[in-house]
């Protein structure tokens, strides 16, 4: 029966400030240091052994990844960086504090811009310096495919074929397999893998650092979910 974990990525320094991160590459703060190797500490506990790890290209999560497997044990295993697990782009959100944005558009609108499935941040313009065109992770990406900001139900759509191309294949193969990525691109498959409807899903919260870990069987249905 194989395993599929999830980590959202511990503390980073601009959650610490409360500011909107998204598709903007910062570190973890020494409290996500912390929670990213408490996270492996539980895994070692649980004598959960992987096949594979999955992670976004952002450092905050493939730190994540680095210091929960050093705490098990299980740094060797192979491991794959892909943008389509990055955070949900906020758009013109990013690097804004969040209290500050409450005060100019409202908490009730910020509060549908970051939990809503299909509402729209305000955009990002692809000649704004702060563009992810502009970064060179993304330089062998389709230009009109980097995105100037994301819901969920968008996070989803690049997100799923992923899932199809890479994860799911390892599952049915009965590797077990740890996803650490972050609160909306983790949201996004929590949504797909457990069939959790559009509204539903603004009430769903991923706490960072805690690993997910689900026992699926041969059709990938969801034997057991537990939080360690």
């Amino acid at each position: 029966m194989p395993k599929l974990v999830f980590i959202r990525h511990g503390q980073s320094e601009w959650n610490l400030k409360n500011l909107f991160t998204g598709w903007e590459d910062v570190n973890l703060s020494e409290k996500g240091v912390e929670e990213a190797k408490e996270a492996g500490r539980k895994l070692k506990e649980a004598g959960i052994e992987f096949d594979q790890a999955y992670t976004s290209v952002l450092t905050r999560a493939i730190k994540t990844l680095h210091f929960a497997l050093e705490e098990s044990g299980q740094l060797w295993i192979p491991e794959m960086k892909t943008w389509r697990l990055n955070e949900r782009h906020y758009g013109a959100l990013q690097g804004k504090n969040k209290a500050a944005a409450a005060e100019k558009y409202g908490d009730e609108q910020v509060h549908i811009w970051r939990r809503s499935y299909d509402v729209l941040p305000p955009l990002l313009s692809a000649d704004d310096e702060g563009s992810a065109a502009n970064d060179r992770r993304y330089a062998d990406l389709d230009p009109r495919i980097i995105p100037g900001g994301e819901n969920l139900k968008v996070t989803l759509e690049r997100v799923i074929p992923f899932w199809e191309d890479h994860i799911a294949p390892d599952l049915l193969a009965g590797k077990n397999v740890i996803v650490a990525a972050h609160g909306n691109s983790l949201r996004a498959l929590t949504k797909y893998i457990e069939q959790i409807s559009d509204e539903d899903i603004m009430n769903v919260e991923m706490a960072t650092g805690q690993p997910v870990v689900y026992d699926l069987d041969d059709k990938l249905n969801i034997v057991n979910k537990e939080k360690l």
